[in-house]
């Protein structure tokens, strides 16, 4: 039996409560849940956006992208397509774009103006429908979706487990009952630290460092980037909260949602111990 198979055996046996408090109108303000950063962009302001869509990035490759776009074109025509896709962290449009000439009709969420601007000023990107604000809370026209993602790590940017929990319930309310919320995030490096040590790097070059520093207590976790600009040094670091998959199987199951499947990647290759990230999909049951 493939792993896919155990996933989805697994994700059948016993019954999903219903839609609980947590996701309810009454929930706390978000205001009072986590703090925002003060810049109204977040992190991924004007000086971010300028250089966000680097084409010699692997994350720009096609082997990059179009499994993703496959997949979520896939997700996105079942239950009778319905308003199609709803990307949250849209940014630059790296997933939306080729989505959208796929012929899936997509929206998507998007807390800096300076990303969102660059997508739109892309052929096809005026055309794409964007809320500006925080997506685990901020709500678009629609609540027939038939699927909801968030790609390339962007559930960590939510610094808190309250937020992190806040974005699965967002999902859930722009969803048909049957659609799907898709995450892709890394598993946690935690085995990569030894006694004493808070600091892991992944990148060390001659003009660029890049590492990062774990709270194991909080599960926070903040990446440097250290870069050599003419000779000056600049750094600059970015929060995140980094997330087990079962935590995620549990914020699924508290907005009403289950676990359908689970691979290491976006070709569907098995998701074993060993994996350093998944492609997880959550099915809405009611």
């Amino acid at each position: 039996m493939t792993v896919q198979n155990r996933v989805r055996r697994m994700a059948g046996v016993g019954t999903v409560p219903p839609m609980p408090e947590v996701c309810s109108e009454g929930s706390p303000d978000a205001g009072e849940r986590y703090v925002e950063p003060e810049d109204p962009d977040g992190y991924f302001g004007e000086e971010v956006a300028a250089q966000y869509d680097d084409p010699s990035s692997d994350m720009f490759a096609p082997e990059a992208v179009e499994p993703v776009v496959e997949l979520i074109a896939g997700l996105a025509a079942e239950h009778g397509g319905g308003s199609g896709a709803l990307e949250f962290g849209i940014g630059t449009g790296r997933i939306a774009l080729p989505l959208a000439r796929r012929g899936v009709p997509v929206h998507g969420i998007d807390m800096s103006r300076a990303m969102v601007e660059r997508l739109r000023a892309k052929p096809g990107g005026a055309d794409i429908g964007v809320g500006i604000g925080d997506f685990a809370t901020t709500r678009v026209d629609g609540d027939d979706f038939t699927v909801a993602y968030l790609v390339f790590n962007t559930i960590n940017n939510l610094t808190t487990q309250d937020a992190q929990v806040d974005c699965f319930c967002n999902a859930a309310a722009h969803l048909v009952t049957g659609g799907c919320f898709v995450i892709e995030v890394g598993v946690p490096d935690l085995r990569r630290l030894p006694p004493g040590q808070n600091v892991v790097p992944f990148h060390v070059g001659p003009t660029r460092l890049g590492f990062d520093e774990y709270d194991v207590a909080t599960q926070g976790m903040r990446s440097h980037h250290v870069w050599d600009v003419d000779g000056r040094k600049v750094h600059r670091s970015i929060p995140f909260r980094y997330v087990w998959p079962a935590e995620l199987d549990l914020m699924a199951r508290l907005a009403g949602m289950r676990l359908r499947d689970r691979w290491a990647g976006w070709n569907g290759e098995p998701f074993t111990s060993d994996s350093t990230s998944h492609v997880s999909v959550w099915e809405k049951t009611a």
